[in-house]
């Protein structure tokens, strides 16, 4: 349990485990991830799962992205924060929302829907996912790995390409907006 002091003045002061409890919950609330163009459909076979995922944005505001996402049978709501100089780190606050209401936000969302199957793919210690992507923004392949650290280390698959981590244009946000066949 916590245990608040009250000083002589009547100034309360929290022990230093209520700080740390609580930057421990933010901390848990950063996604560190990395992206990759991919050079060939090979991650196809070895995938264990494979979803379709609809997205759209309320809000792409890079400060405060807000998302909505169905991803097969599941909805999703998302705020995402600005990303750190390195581009790797960003605040991630996900909720987990019945489809039906996730089918009614996507009426919200600004002009620009992603379409795309997500390959998940085990790499070692690691899941990469794989996008593949419809519509306009057909061609395009890209890979996600969300690491513990920016500098922990991770095996690359031979069909892992370029990194794109810090190329605004591989944003999802973004390639709602300048889709990638408009390149």
């Amino acid at each position: 349990s916590f245990v608040i002091k009250n000083s002589r003045n009547g100034v309360y002061f929290i022990y230093f485990k209520i700080l740390l409890f609580f930057i421990n919950k933010i901390f848990k609330m950063i996604e560190i991830e990395r992206k990759f163009l991919v050079t060939s459909t090979d991650f196809i076979s070895q995938a264990f799962a494979h979803n379709r995922i609809a997205q759209g944005y309320i809000s792409k505001n890079p400060e405060r992205t807000v998302r909505v996402r169905i991803k097969g049978d599941k909805g999703f709501l998302t705020i995402k924060g600005k990303g750190n100089e390195s581009g790797l780190s960003r605040f991630e606050w996900e909720k987990e929302i019945p489809v039906e209401e996730a089918q009614q936000l996507m009426h919200l969302c600004e002009k620009g829907t992603i379409d795309k199957t997500r390959y998940e793919i085990q790499s070692g210690n690691h899941v990469i996912e794989v996008d593949v992507f419809y519509g306009e923004n057909e061609g395009l392949i890209m890979a996600e790995i969300e690491l513990s650290s920016e500098s922990e280390t991770f095996l690359k698959p031979e069909w892992l390409g370029e990194e794109v981590t810090n190329d605004v244009r591989y944003y999802n946000g973004y390639l709602s907006e300048h889709p990638f066949k408009s390149w």
